[in-house]
């Protein structure tokens, strides 16, 4: 028998909420019942009469100032801002899973949504005073969008160092050829700025090899190909393949320094893999909240669906499934604030595959609880399952993250 090296660390957890998360936790409860909950209509019919698929409703602009106003603004963020003191990740873990209740209003509501949240934390550990100055602070007051170009269509993009795009010196500035795709956000004329990620030096170690730069939008030389739908459907922010052609950006964009790029997008990804799972327990959760409704409201062989044998387990299953997922979810946060998120490393690939995968599984019992209306538009599963069916290849796939878990366990015994 081998002894687990995390023994000793996981003596002394505890997941109870602190006052801070407790009462932010009543409050955004409060927001979501009185204000998101019943904007959700709003929003579609805004949304229908713009005839915009990328359009901006006013009731996005409406629930941020209400957020604001409530002091539910960027709660995401660790550090003290003139908005929070800064949460630890257990602190925002039941937050981020309350917005996944309502994933298209609620976290762009509170600017806490992807993948402005991610950028936003590379601006703030890597950026200098004049990156902060023009594209931190108009994101962190919700002014603008921004995207993160990394993945590419012309290699397997889940090994991050297979990467094409050339980031080449000239000068005074850096020039930039090559593709991206599936670039959340980049649809929306709101997104001002993107993250590039490409090679400056492929002679050197492949993990140097890498760097990240800032991309204006309106840059000569980037050219947004196409949108992409998920499953047909179009995002309002979108995903879209980019391309690069000779597209010239000041040095000074470049974001630290030439080499560093792997390790700022391990920096991004971390967080921002365990925001996506604990928003993916809120779907889950409103999924199990949506079948329970039905089932108790329909009959068929003369007694409700409710008193079904099969749908009871259904529902049984989904309780003990959220429950595992989120003690999971919530040992990753609570590791990221005690040993850090390289020492919770496996705890994140972990929820990253167990999360998306449980909540396709509500989703999908929901759906089936609601017979043909699941796949309609009258009900918002259909489009939670095209999201969460996306979220097992976002940030790794299923199978890096189990990749990195074995490796892992299996080097116990070597």
């Amino acid at each position: 028998m081998t002894r687990r090296d995390d023994e000793t660390r996981s003596n002394d957890v505890d997941f109870e909420l602190s006052p801070t998360s407790q009462d932010l936790r009543e409050r955004l409860q409060g927001f979501l019942d009185e204000k998101v909950f019943p904007a959700e209509d709003a929003y579609e019919s805004q949304m229908d009469a713009l005839g915009d698929p990328h359009g901006h409703p006013q009731i996005i602009e409406d629930l941020k100032a209400e957020a604001r106003a409530r002091g539910l603004w960027n709660l995401f963020l660790p550090h003290k801002t003139k908005w929070t003191d800064g949460l630890s990740n257990l602190e925002y873990a039941p937050l981020a899973e309350l917005s996944g209740w309502s994933g298209h209003l609620a976290p762009e509501a509170m600017n806490c949504s992807a993948p402005d949240t991610g950028n936003m934390e590379v601006l703030t550990m890597f950026g200098t005073d004049a990156q902060k100055e023009q594209w931190l602070q108009p994101l962190l007051e919700g002014e603008i969008r921004s995207a993160f170009a990394m993945t590419e269509p012309d290699v397997a993009s889940s090994d991050a160092t297979n990467i094409q795009l050339e980031i080449r010196r000239d000068g005074d500035h850096y020039v930039l050829n090559g593709r991206k795709w599936w670039i959340s956000g980049a649809a929306s004329q709101r997104c001002k700025i993107f993250i590039v990620m490409g090679k400056t030096d492929p002679s050197a170690h492949r993990y140097v090899q890498q760097s990240m730069i800032l991309v204006p939008r309106d840059t000569p030389g980037l050219t947004i190909v196409r949108d992409l739908p998920v499953f047909g459907y179009q995002d309002r922010e979108g995903h879209v393949e980019l391309r690069f052609e000779d597209c010239r950006v000041p040095a000074e964009n470049l974001i630290a320094e030439e080499g560093m790029g792997f390790a700022i997008a391990q920096a991004r990804l971390g967080p921002g893999r365990i925001h996506h799972c604990m928003r993916c327990i809120g779907v889950a959760e409103r999924a199990l909240d949506l079948m329970c409704r039905r089932v108790t409201s329909r009959v068929a062989f003369g007694r409700p669906l409710a008193e079904q044998g099969v749908i009871r387990e259904w529902i049984a299953d989904s309780r003990m499934e959220i429950e595992q997922a989120r003690l999971l979810t919530l040992k990753a946060a609570w590791l990221m604030d005690t040993v850090g998120n390289k020492g919770a490393a496996i705890e994140i690939s972990a929820i990253k595959v167990v999360a998306p995968n449980v909540a396709l599984r509500v989703v999908d019992r929901a759906i089936q609880a609601h017979g043909g209306g699941g796949v309609s538009e009258d009900f918002p599963l259909a489009r939670m399952y095209a999201g969460l069916r996306t979220l097992r290849f976002a940030d790794g796939p299923d199978e890096v993250h189990r990749r990195q878990v074995a490796r892992t366990e299996l080097g116990r015994h070597a």
